[in-house]
């Protein structure tokens, strides 16, 4: 099953490995009806020279999975060791040999309301890298500066990782994808740069890194740590501060990041073109490194 496509693969659900084709939910469940769940997407990268598979910073997406738990008052009866334990049930059960991406989800199940607690399900879901949607794979996006706001702490925190949260992001993404953008940027309640739709923002200007502070609307993102502590290693200058959208316009450089999208350049906002990526470039590579556990161990799960 080394190919792991959508509908031929294992997934591990309430404790038991099955086809993915019969993991079912109950469809009156708090979850299907009010989408009242956390979740984390981790990614794992094949090493051909060490015949190894690495999952990434796996610890850290564990923790904030349980963190997300809490926030959102969905009962968690797993400890960090049970769900490492369940991650790899799942990614042995498919006997990958390739780049994989992982969704696990605690969901509020049962026929509750949407303010239940629980009981909770939890399954675990890997696939194939190249079956990811198509903007994960592309180099130079176009993104277009929402008229949609993005979430902020009095309306529905951004630090809570949930299905219902990425409705705000599917809407910016949907505006943008009709006027010919490959992503979209979104403001917060202030008018200054959140994040983009599952990704935060970074530009370039004469030589400093720059990003949207924690407190600007976005989500504690592991992969924006990980770009942080790169940046310092290689000596780059950075700036955590609050950015206005008309700076992306004259930018140097620009690149969003996440899980899923990894590090990816920005060629255009809103028409204006960005043509650099000498920094960009840069932490690509050290970010492949790592990835591929030869840069920091404490980074890297090994599987299987």
């Amino acid at each position: 099953m080394g190919g792991g496509y959508q509908d031929n693969r294992l997934i591990w659900l309430n404790g038991a490995i099955v086809h993915v084709n019969d993991a079912k939910i109950n469809a009156l469940s708090p979850t299907a009806q009010f989408g009242l769940n956390v979740f984390e997407g981790v990614r794992c990268y094949w090493n051909e020279a060490h015949q190894a598979l690495y999952a990434f910073r796996l610890d850290d997406h564990l923790e904030r999975l349980r963190t997300s738990a809490e926030l959102l008052e969905i009962e968690n009866p797993y400890t960090v060791g049970r769900l490492l334990r369940a991650f790899k049930e799942a990614v042995a059960a498919n006997k990958y040999k390739e780049d994989i991406a992982v969704r696990l989800m605690l969901f509020a199940d049962g026929f509750g309301t949407w303010s239940s607690h629980g009981p909770s399900g939890l399954f675990v879901a890997p696939v194939a890298k190249k079956r990811l949607s198509a903007e994960y794979q592309k180099e130079g996006l176009s993104c277009k500066i929402s008229t949609w706001e993005r979430i902020h702490d009095k309306s529905m925190s951004p630090q809570i990782k949930c299905g219902a949260n990425y409705i705000n992001s599917r809407m910016a993404m949907l505006e943008a994808k009709k006027e010919g953008f490959d992503t979209a940027i979104l403001l917060n309640n202030k008018g200054t740069v959140a994040e983009a739709t599952g990704s935060c923002v970074f530009l370039v200007k004469d030589g400093v890194l720059i990003t949207p502070m924690l407190s600007d609307s976005i989500l504690k993102s592991i992969t924006r740590d990980t770009v942080l502590q790169m940046a310092g290693e290689l000596g780059i200058p950075l700036r955590e501060r609050s950015v206005r959208p008309e700076e992306l316009y004259g930018c140097d450089e620009a690149f969003l990041c996440g899980t899923s999208m990894e590090i990816k350049s920005v060629s255009n906002v809103d028409g204006h073109i960005i043509s650099g990526v000498g920094i960009t470039a840069r932490l690509q590579s050290e970010y492949r490194r790592h990835v591929l556990g030869d840069g920091r161990r404490e980074w890297i799960t090994a599987l299987g």
